[in-house]
């Protein structure tokens, strides 16, 4: 057993089993306290809330509780191992909630037979919380789910595989474009993988002014296109009106690619074909779509990103899933729409040119940082992360119309 692996075993066994636990946040110390705290004095509230639900946010800790809603379809890059084994992640999603942003949060793993099932489950429980986040469930099913209990639901859900991963690569992106010297508007984009990160990565990119035209995804088949058969609607909505069909067809002359797929998927003669200045996220972990070190060996004049840690540049949900709750918690917002997400976006990038604290350089164990080839987005230990993003997001929230207070909250403390 290596190292690390027991390291890992021994982070969620001790001191005690998990990573999350239950806190009072009253005092419950004596016979008045009891009978505040529960019978007889729990009625009043009770009696607030059945008269009015929204009373729920001023007598119970809903306004600031998220659920991590999992079926363990697709852990990590491990696959379908099951709900219960999904559990050490979404603990671990609880805790990085509370950990960036001051979100009290439960995981809540489901076992079901059908969709309709887990859609019933999750709905049926909604209204105990302010948001939900689903984490962990596979491709085609995410969409079909996250769209229903969007439609039955009067709170944010929000899957984060999908949205989370698209803001902070939609972020980079841009920024790594506008050091290339490139417009998203102009440039053409080879995408790697069709489930639901990649899916949700092209649409927000196009939301950002990529031009859907000029995207071409590749599934394990090759290249998407008007001619295949049975194409499942998400993915129809990217099949490319073309003669390509293969990975190297594609990339001859293209600046962007995206990896969200497999290991070792980018061979270096390919990277060699796409047009001067390109940027690569080659975000498949633990091992990327291409090493860094061949990539950066092969061509001086890329910007690339990862999903790990060990690189610069690395794509982590954790730069913006807890803090674009934060700001829809802070309004009570109905929903996380598309102008909260681009909030969230223009919030990640402006950070990045900004100079980093030193802090965040002892945290990183960095040198110096600042906004360029190896810096494009900001580190996860931000402390500036979840203020600003927060603010923009539930800004974005009250213009948009899905907020249920009017402006932000003046006792605001992150």
């Amino acid at each position: 057993m290596s190292d690390f692996r027991q390291q890992a075993l021994d982070y969620h066994a001790f001191p005690k089993p998990g990573k999350i636990s239950v806190e009072m946040t009253t005092p419950a110390e004596s016979v008045k306290d009891l009978a505040l705290a529960y019978s007889p004095g729990v009625a009043e509230p009770v009696r607030e809330i059945a008269d009015d639900a929204n009373n729920a946010y001023k007598y119970t800790a809903k306004g600031n509780l998220v659920a991590v809603i999992s079926n363990g379809t697709a852990i990590l890059g491990l696959g379908n191992l099951g709900p219960l084994a999904s559990k050490p992640v979404m603990e671990g999603k609880a805790l990085l909630f509370k950990r960036f942003a001051g979100i009290d949060s439960i995981d809540i793993e489901v076992t079901h037979r059908t969709t309709e099932e887990f859609i019933n489950t999750v709905a049926n429980i909604a209204d105990t919380f302010g948001g939900i986040n689903l984490e962990d469930i596979k491709a085609p099913e995410c969409f079909e789910i996250e769209q229903e209990l969007q439609k039955r639901c009067s709170i944010p859900i929000f899957h984060d595989d999908q949205h989370g991963t698209a803001i902070v690569t939609a972020a980079g992106m841009l920024n790594a474009l506008e050091i290339q010297g490139k417009e998203i508007s102009n440039v053409t984009i080879v995408c790697m993988g069709a489930g639901a990160a990649a899916i949700a990565c092209m649409e927000l990119l196009i939301k950002c002014g990529a031009q859907r035209e000029k995207i071409y995804m590749l599934d394990r088949n090759g290249v998407i296109h008007t001619r295949r058969e049975n194409l499942p609607v998400h993915k129809l909505a990217f099949a490319n009106n073309t003669d390509k069909r293969t990975l190297e067809d594609v990339m001859d002359g293209a600046d962007v690619f995206v990896g969200v797929s497999g290991p070792d998927v980018l061979p270096p003669e390919t990277l060699k074909m796409m047009a001067p200045n390109p940027v690569v996220f080659a975000c498949s972990n633990p091992d990327p779509e291409i090493r860094p070190e061949l990539a950066m060996a092969t061509r001086d004049d890329l910007i690339m990103a990862t999903g790990r840690s060990d690189y610069p540049n690395q794509v982590n949900n954790v730069l913006c899933f807890p803090f674009i709750f934060r700001g829809a918690l802070d309004v009570r917002a109905t929903a996380i729409n598309d102008a909260m997400k681009v909030a969230a976006v223009e919030a990640i990038r402006a950070i990045s040119k900004e100079e980093v604290p030193e802090e965040v350089l002892i945290a990183s164990q960095s040198k110096a940082l600042s906004f360029g080839r190896d810096y494009i987005i900001p580190k996860p230990m931000d402390p500036r992360l979840c203020s600003r993003i927060a603010k923009a997001v539930g800004q974005a929230a009250i213009d948009s119309g899905v907020a249920q207070l009017e402006s932000l909250p003046t006792n605001l403390q992150y």
